[in-house]
């Protein structure tokens, strides 16, 4: 049986663009780049043609980026680099329906003596456009620029306008491969699997005039050296493959974005009891998330696996430890019996339909067997 792989939110398949990159960095970019014979130079200029690469699709200047081990690492420096950087650290502010990767940076925060504030969202998933209202003296606000598991887009621009004057540190892991990235971020942080990079690979981007510490054990002369040493080979990968990307972003999400309009409405349709969190028109293309009112999330995740579907069930970041999505609690709707499909730049409209087809069948039957 052809398996249908509907978990694109949590990684793209590998992209032929990084695979070949790949290959032919490995042979010429594994020597360490910051060494100064022929080898460690010969990786030192494929790390800057790829970082330049990396800025020219994401718009922002060449030294602006570092490359880092994954998305959660670039969300890791990205915050605790701002707030070590200020001389008081205030309170880190951050949207109730983050990605784990910040509420870590939080915890953390917490646990090394400081403070932080959860804001909470609205019934969609969304943000106030002026979070940090009655909050004094953040050093820190971390929104995403679109939610991982419904795809609810957040006002970013307005946020930053409100927020001026706090860095704003924006996880853009979800949107990148979809969309160009918003305007008004102070530090934005990217995971090159979202795309069909390398899973070794994330991006951070701290704009000119934003101050960043190291925030980790180590030597505070450059961001790049408080990164650690980068995966040369899975760095040029990785701009490679957000460059291809980017080129044919607008007609993938076209394309996605009308096969979730279908998955939405006939869910809906079919499939009685069932709620569909988010917002069902400023959201990201590629999201449909659906909670099956009297089922269990991780069984009927099981039952679609046996059919051939590998779908994703609560929080992609929490479903191993079978506890309830963070991110649908917040917002206040059913966080159980939920399912998050999520395409890539290959999910076609035949795969969509069997999906359609059995997906009511293995509902009605779990309910049956919980009666």
């Amino acid at each position: 049986m052809a398996r249908i792989y509907f978990d694109g939110a949590t990684a793209q398949p590998t992209h032929p663009a990084a695979a070949d990159a790949y290959a032919a960095a490995l042979a010429e970019g594994w020597a360490g780049p910051g060494r100064l014979y022929t080898l460690g130079r010969r990786s030192r200029m494929l790390l800057e043609a790829a970082r330049q690469s990396a800025a020219s699709s994401l718009g922002v200047a060449p030294d602006e980026v570092t490359f880092t081990s994954s998305g959660t690492h670039a969300v890791h420096a990205g915050i605790l680099g701002v707030t070590a950087a200020s001389s008081e650290p205030g309170p880190l502010v951050y949207g109730a329906v983050e990605h784990s990767a910040v509420l870590h940076a939080a915890d953390w925060f917490e646990r090394s003596g400081g403070r932080s504030v959860s804001v909470p969202v609205d019934r969609s998933g969304r943000v106030d456009p002026d979070p940090l209202a009655g909050i004094d003296g953040a050093s820190v606000l971390a929104v995403q620029s679109a939610n991982h598991e419904v795809g609810t887009r957040q006002p970013i621009g307005a946020i930053a306008a409100a927020s001026a004057g706090v860095p704003l540190v924006c996880d853009a892991a979800a949107s990148v491969p979809w969309e160009p990235v918003p305007e008004g971020w102070s530090v934005l942080a990217a995971s090159s699997r979202k795309w069909g990079g390398p899973a070794g690979s994330g991006i951070l981007v701290v704009r000119k005039g934003t101050r960043w510490r190291n925030p980790f054990p180590g030597e505070d002369s450059s961001l790049q050296e408080a990164i650690g040493e980068i995966d040369v080979p899975a760095a040029v990968a990785a701009a490679a493959s957000l460059r291809a990307v980017v080129a044919e972003r607008e007609e993938t999400a076209e394309r996605a974005r009308e096969l979730t309009e279908r998955i939405r409405e006939t869910v809906a349709e079919t499939v009685p009891d069932v709620e569909l969190p988010g917002d069902p028109i400023d959201r990201l293309p590629h999201i449909v998330t659906f909670s099956c009112l009297g089922v269990d999330g991780e069984v009927l995740l099981g039952e679609l696996d046996k059919a051939g579907f590998s779908v994703s069930s609560g929080s992609a970041c929490a479903s191993t430890r079978l506890r309830p999505s963070h991110v649908l609690q917040a917002m206040g709707v059913l966080s159980h019996g939920n399912v998050r499909v999520s395409l890539h730049r290959g999910s076609t409209e035949e795969e969509v339909d069997r999906f359609l087809e059995v997906l009511p069948g293995i509902v009605e039957d779990l309910r049956r067997l919980a009666t």
